[in-house]
């Protein structure tokens, strides 16, 4: 996903957005399905460079209407409220462009993440039906240096399409890519993505632990700000123990739902 003009997203982008909603899976033989829970499919596409996955997601948000599940999207103010894992998060005009700040907390002993990203609303009429396109790609300005202890995302893409579900609640479409940085495994990544329904740098040190072999010691360079590597031992646990560790609702979504009933009462 590539801006357009002045960093800008293109007609053409928000429209591949709303052609996705409407598909309820990814084109394409290379996309995997990942996993399929109460009413969300993920699908992942692997990254040659990165060995990370390309994310899409397709599913039903119940009785959560487009335009408020939007709104509570957009609403930076309100999401410190309802998202425990933002640290910081806020705008800033930079160059006649208004530029995101947030800064995401990850369990100790990793290092925080932060990110500087550009993103556009658009409510589109395909067809008659009413979609909400949301676009965000990560950018780089001088106003936001990097700061000590905390690891700067530069690779983070996202679309959300939000359509009616013909009842009270949306279909969502769902698009996300990041490279989270530092020295955490990619295999790692990829899978707790997949089972925390992209929520993957807010896991516990247990679940690293179930895992990383009982045999080996796991060695990551951001634990601690300044970047010093420690080598920890983790201990495996039974499989049915990893299977109890969740089973792969995205939670960002779900929470957001929930977000919604608490933002009608604020209003």
């Amino acid at each position: 996903m590539e801006c357009g003009a002045a960093g800008r997203f293109s007609e053409e982008q928000f429209r591949e957005a709303c052609a996705e909603i409407q598909q309820r899976a990814p084109a394409g033989a290379n996309w995997e399905l990942l996993v399929e829970t109460l009413g969300f499919s993920i699908y992942g596409l692997l990254d040659q460079q990165t060995g990370l996955y390309e994310y899409k997601v397709y599913g039903v948000l119940d009785d959560c209407p487009p335009a408020l599940l939007a709104d509570v999207y957009m609403d930076l103010d309100y999401r410190k409220q309802w998202d425990q894992y933002v640290k910081e998060l806020y705008e800033k005009e930079c160059n006649g462009e208004t530029v995101v700040y947030w800064e995401v907390k990850y369990p100790f002993p990793m290092s925080n993440r932060d990110y500087i990203y550009i993103r556009q609303r658009q409510e589109l009429d395909v067809e008659g039906r009413k979609i909400h396109v949301v676009l965000a790609q990560s950018t780089s300005v001088p106003q936001f240096a990097e700061r000590p202890g905390v690891i700067r995302v530069n690779r983070y893409k996202q679309s959300l399409a939000i359509e009616s579900d013909g009842k009270k609640g949306s279909k969502v479409f769902m698009y996300y890519f990041d490279n989270p940085g530092g020295q955490i495994p990619s295999w790692l990544i990829n899978w707790v993505a997949k089972e925390r329904g992209l929520r993957w740098y807010w896991i516990t040190a247990d679940c690293l632990g179930t895992w990383l072999d009982e045999n080996h010691s796991a060695c990551f360079g951001d634990l601690l700000p300044g970047g010093r590597a420690q080598h920890i031992p983790w201990r495996v646990k039974s499989a049915q123990a990893l299977s109890q560790i969740h089973n792969g609702v995205p939670n960002f979504l779900k929470d957001m739902a929930k977000a919604c009933q608490n933002y009608l009462k604020k209003t």
